[in-house]
């Protein structure tokens, strides 16, 4: 008996075969895989998935659909940004003489230091924010955040491994990959998990790495300039028709391959990707085409700007993204590491996101996505309230790395905006109420887009993971 869906089947079969377009028989073989799995109801969320990034079904309502993931790669400091400490004008320059939350790594004397920049309360919620982000400061009323954050590491790489992946070493897989995995893919010409870096971060490419899951989940890259996917266009001199043919040899030989090796992620992956790649050659140039926005567009993320122009640029272009079904876009900005001389080191910093993540906040709101796109903002640790005495001795003092007390923040989503969660000791140094581990951020983040960490699992090495192997508590309050 015919179904209803099936003459649609035929004629897009009939149309794939005869077509000039090349998808090439990678794409025909998923594509018809796709449409018999939809005539024949919803694919099986087990092994015998056809399309293992089609959309999958929530474990309860979510509330938001996409994350855009705003990474302050160094670590910006609490106590210069969203946690003012008027208690550090008091002990300003004095022996800082209680145990220090770092590793033996820095030694000799230490010094208090107060923040070299000036806080305003700002919105109906009346947030101190500091000079540094006056513009991402009409947001306030937005935003909910996170005062008492900590993790485990002191050191650069490990402390994004695990504000990425929830553990401090490599090889496991990133939040992104997880959420993918959780929940597919509203796009089918986009990949769902995309990477907008800034130079090389701590830690390098793993930190958006697929890990133990099949590598089809893994975070793309997307690079600045005309060609943000590299080999993404065909070699030149290599017509339509010639790539279709060598397509059609590869997924032959392929799938030849794969039948005898089902368990191969790699390869069902690689096979996917060029499936995924064909699409992409026509969607990816659309998508991070920033030409076809307004003049004043813009103007509103700092593309005007040669401070603000990169960032701006990759916030523009997370906006883009999001609203074409892309599941998780990080936005990188370095430069937060600052041991000497805070005062330069995060007056640039700042300098180069502060208007773009103003401006992204609100175009996601004028384009009613800011409900069901979750914005995060944070850095893999917090900064101590204390100089070395070489940076105290150059009238030049930093602050250097704390894991005892790093701040968040959250905007739409789901999140509850305009509120104050936690706080740190009288100097803040460390998180002393409301602590939440990230473990307990990751689970909020998967909460609020309607997975349950303890139903997210993947079998490896002998058992069931999950991204909150170690425990993780859903943050309540944060939620609206």
């Amino acid at each position: 008996m015919q179904t209803a869906s099936e003459p649609l089947l035929k004629d897009r079969r009939h149309f794939l075969l005869q077509s000039g377009l090349g998808l090439g028989s990678v794409a025909l073989t998923w594509m018809l895989n796709r449409d018999r799995a939809a005539v024949a109801g919803p694919p099986d969320a087990g092994p015998g998935l056809v399309n293992p990034l089609a959309p999958k079904p929530t474990h309860f309502a979510p509330r938001a659909k996409s994350v855009i993931f705003l990474m302050m790669n160094g670590g910006p400091s609490q106590i210069d940004t969203f946690d003012p400490k008027p208690a550090l004008e008091k002990v300003d320059g004095k022996l800082f003489a209680r145990e220090n939350v770092k590793t033996s790594q820095v030694s000799g004397k230490r010094y208090f230091v107060r923040s070299p920049f000036g806080f305003h309360r700002y919105g109906e919620c009346g947030m101190p924010v500091s000079e540094l982000f006056k513009e991402t400061a009409a947001h306030v009323d937005k935003l909910a955040f996170l005062r008492s954050g900590y993790c485990d590491s002191d050191n650069h790489p490990a402390a994004v491994f695990q504000y990425n992946t929830g553990y401090p070493v490599q090889g496991n897989p990133s939040i992104g990959s997880w959420i993918v995995y959780g929940l597919g893919s509203e796009n089918e010409n986009l990949p769902s998990y995309v990477v907008l870096r800034d130079g090389k971060p701590f830690g390098g490419n793993t930190a958006w790495g697929n890990g133990y899951l099949p590598a089809l989940y893994q975070g793309l890259q997307f690079r600045a300039g005309e060609h943000p996917v590299l080999n993404l266009k065909s070699a030149g001199g290599v017509s339509r028709s010639q790539q279709l043919k060598t397509l059609s040899l590869v997924q032959e030989l392929n799938q030849k391959h794969l039948r005898e090796r089902a368990d191969f992620s790699d390869l069902s992956a690689r096979i996917a990707a060029y499936e995924l790649a064909f699409r992409m050659q026509q969607a990816i140039p659309v998508a991070t085409d920033i030409g076809r926005e307004t003049a004043s567009t813009h103007k509103l993320f700092g593309l005007d700007n040669d401070a603000t122009s990169a960032f701006g640029t990759r916030c523009l272009l997370a906006r883009r993204l999001v609203e074409r079904g892309v599941r998780f876009v990080q936005v990188w900005s370095g430069g937060w590491d600052s041991h000497d001389n805070v005062r330069d080191g995060h007056t640039a910093a700042a300098g180069r996101v502060d208007r773009p993540i103003a401006g992204l906040l609100t175009d996601l709101e004028q384009r009613g996505l800011l409900d069901e796109t979750l914005v995060v903002w944070g850095g893999e640790f917090g900064r101590t309230a204390d100089t070395t005495e070489a940076a105290f001795k150059k009238q030049k003092p930093g602050r250097d790395h704390n894991p005892k007390a790093t701040l968040m923040w959250f905007a739409g989503g789901g999140t509850r905006a305009g509120s104050v969660l936690g706080a740190t000791d009288e100097v803040g140094d460390r998180a002393v109420e409301e602590r939440h581990h990230l473990r307990d951020v990751h689970a909020t983040l998967l909460h609020l887009l309607g997975l349950d960490q303890e139903l997210l699992t993947y079998y490896h090495g002998g058992r069931f993971k999950r991204l909150t192997d170690n425990g993780g508590d859903i943050i309540h309050p944060l939620l609206a």
